[in-house]
């Protein structure tokens, strides 16, 4: 039988564990660990079979990200936002893809949805410029889908409400210079740096529109819900590492304190918060997938309740991201001063969940936008852009 997309993601958890000290130092994956798990399509749970992806639908992918992201938040973290990242290769052709990514595609890749740099139309194509921060998984990536602002020789060119037209570039990483500048608090791994990219000609086959529809057939590639499929896994990216903050707790319970011969497991105060921690990891991974799962169900079945069904999946979403953060806090703080050594792994699940909460699927402002639409008021709230 053919190894699982959870199977491989088991198998991977002791070789990533036993890098943590490499990935945190060097602020990115060893190169080989992250080729070996981008061969088992890791890195792209969302690229088509067509061409040669996994093709996974979200409830299937959720607990692969998990399983990484149990092991090492920075590793987890790739599989994420490379999958998310890589989704969009749905949106140029067949033909375009083997030209980026070879034939057969290895289709590794990294972007960023801010518009970091502009595209000025040019005959056949565009030519590009700018810096793009915060490219994730940069250093195994082959390509980066690049948002940029749409100018023309009158300069940027708008739509027929006022706002600045977008196109994303999908280009060869080795085209551009990479800045190595990421050095954080937490989900250091990720090697989320920066790329800059002068007067380099771009294809109109190599480019899209994000609104637009996908050149591939099938509901993984709806643009209406393509941000969520993609946060779903920032969510499983954020329960795994609350799980595997409760691993290391659990490891701390049954050690010695540097105050007390009691151990903490036999703490009242740690046994509820314990108790407290599994019941909120337990609730927001259910929501997640009963959320999710609904939707996804709305949308292969093409119903005309898909966008209602959005609104429970990004509320959803956010409060599985924000309430990781609440247990590795809680736990944090129940394990006293043994928390704060580098020799257990609380620490960094503090440090990877407080930095990765910061991302706009954990934002607070998704609660506001999940009110508003609820409430039938305007909907003011942040965008999903």
């Amino acid at each position: 039988m053919a190894e699982t997309l959870l199977e491989a993601a088991k198998n991977f958890v002791p070789l990533i564990r036993a890098n943590l000290d490499q990935i945190d130092s060097e602020c990115q994956l060893p190169s080989d660990l992250a080729e070996d798990m981008g061969n088992k399509g890791l890195f792209g749970l969302y690229v088509p079979k067509s061409l040669g992806g996994p093709e996974a639908d979200p409830i299937t992918a959720f607990p692969v990200v998990e399983e990484i992201s149990r092991a090492d938040g920075s590793a987890g973290w790739c599989c994420f936002n490379g999958t998310a990242l890589t989704a969009a290769v749905s949106r140029i052709s067949v033909e375009a893809a083997k030209e980026l990514f070879g034939d057969p595609p290895t289709i590794r890749g990294s972007g960023s949805a801010r518009s970091g740099g502009t595209a000025k139309v040019t005959d056949g194509g565009y030519v590009i410029n700018g810096r793009w921060n915060y490219l994730s998984g940069v250093d195994h990536a082959k390509c980066l889908f690049l948002n940029c602002d749409l100018v023309d020789d009158n300069g940027p060119v708008l739509s027929e409400d006022g706002s600045q037209v977008t196109k994303v570039a999908v280009v060869p990483v080795d085209s551009g210079k990479v800045i190595t500048n990421w050095n954080t608090m937490g989900m250091r791994g990720t090697a989320s740096n920066d790329a800059e990219y002068t007067d380099m000609f771009v294809p109109e086959s190599h480019t899209y529109s994000r609104a637009a529809p996908a050149v591939h057939v099938g509901p993984l590639w709806n643009p209406q819900t393509a941000i969520l499929l993609s946060w779903t896994l920032a969510s499983a990216n954020a329960l795994g590492m609350a799980r595997g903050a409760m691993d290391s707790f659990m490891e701390l319970a049954t050690a010695g304190s540097t105050t007390s011969t009691m151990l903490l497991r036999d703490r009242s105060a740690v046994q509820t918060t314990v108790g407290e921690c599994e019941a909120i990891i337990g609730a927001g991974r259910s929501y997640v997938l009963s959320a999710v799962g609904s939707m996804w169900e709305s949308q292969v079945a093409k119903s005309a309740d898909l966008m209602d069904k959005a609104v429970h999946a990004r509320l959803a979403i956010a409060h599985a991201i924000r309430q990781s953060v609440k247990v590795v806090d809680m736990l944090f703080y129940a394990a006293g001063t043994g928390a704060i050594h580098h020799s257990n792994l609380l620490e960094r699940y503090f440090r990877d969940l407080h930095v990765s909460g910061q991302h706009i699927s954990g934002l607070h402002s998704n609660y506001e936008y999940g009110g508003q639409a609820l409430l039938g008021a305007e909907r003011t709230a942040m965008t999903y852009a």
